[in-house]
């Protein structure tokens, strides 16, 4: 049971999460829809499972992951989990995802068919196939769109019928903060990556402008921020994120000063962060409707 926690990646899961609750929150003054809520949380957590799971399948087969590889201990590649084990789990979780999604697609017609779609072949393709997403430099972007827009649109969506200005925006900023956490993970398997051919973002551009791009996706969110704390005049939705800014700014040192198996903290602390600030804005949504 324990190998299988580990591969669950459970340090990860905030960024399914969080979109999700946001999300949710941005449809809290309609006619809300309780299923709706649970089911695209069910939907969202068993989607990162079903990757997390694949790219521990996908990175042992291709042999992307060995064992001098400095993040978490993976399961199949340290023989915990046998690799046709790991592949039935992906295949299926990847089908619990989908049975919890079939009410969201009734619900909410050809647009979620087509998110859902395309949330499949992503966690497939995200680490399988000739052409692996994370292999070529758009892991950060994947993170983003589905993390992000994707999560935050299609919920408030189903919720609303309708994409809002503010669903973008927040969208905008989770999805920010999802990449931070991708990025970190590709720093601190920059050389080993680099080593088995796996081109990652952070490989194509280099440790140094890897982390002023890091910078980059922690301190933007909190800039969105302050642009709505001034357009709405001092909403709660707009004040309550920076209660977490002191962990933006720890976290932005420290990158700079952590190196190596230290990046694992990194990671997690950077997961903490977008989980903190995802409560404090959902609280705000609910305070302020």
């Amino acid at each position: 049971m324990n190998a299988w926690i580990l591969a669950l990646r459970p340090k990860t899961l905030p960024a399914s999460i969080s979109p999700i609750l946001v999300a949710n929150a941005l449809g809290w003054n309609t006619d809300y829809n309780w299923l709706v809520a649970v089911l695209t949380m069910l939907t969202a957590l068993t989607l990162q499972i079903a990757v997390n799971f694949a790219n521990d399948y996908f990175d042992f087969k291709s042999g992307v992951d060995t064992a001098e590889r400095l993040g978490p201990q993976r399961a199949t590649q340290s023989g915990l989990i046998l690799p046709q084990h790991m592949r039935m789990a992906t295949f299926g979780t990847l089908g619990l995802a989908i049975v919890w999604a079939v009410g969201l697609m009734i619900e909410g017609g050809l647009p979620i068919i087509l998110l859902a779609l395309a949330s499949t072949i992503a966690v497939l393709w995200y680490s399988g196939g000739p052409w692996p997403l994370a292999s070529v430099g758009l892991g950060e972007i994947v993170v983003f769109l589905f993390f992000g827009w994707a999560a935050v649109l299609g919920t408030e969506f189903l919720h609303t019928e309708q994409l809002s200005l503010s669903g973008w925006w927040l969208g905008t900023q989770l999805g920010l903060i999802s990449a931070a956490i991708m990025l970190v993970n590709n720093i601190r398997d920059h050389n080993t990556d680099s080593q088995a051919g796996k081109r990652t973002l952070a490989v194509r551009i280099g440790l140094t402008r890897s982390h002023s791009l890091y910078r980059f996706l922690l301190i933007t969110p909190f800039f969105m921020q302050a642009l709505a704390f001034i357009v709405t005049g001092s909403s709660v939705a707009a004040v309550l994120p920076f209660l977490t800014a002191p962990i933006m700014i720890r976290l932005i040192r420290q990158m700079g000063e952590r190196q190596g198996e230290a990046l694992n903290s990194q990671l997690a602390e950077t997961a903490r962060l977008l989980a903190l600030f995802s409560l404090t804005l959902t609280i705000g949504i609910i305070i302020g409707s």
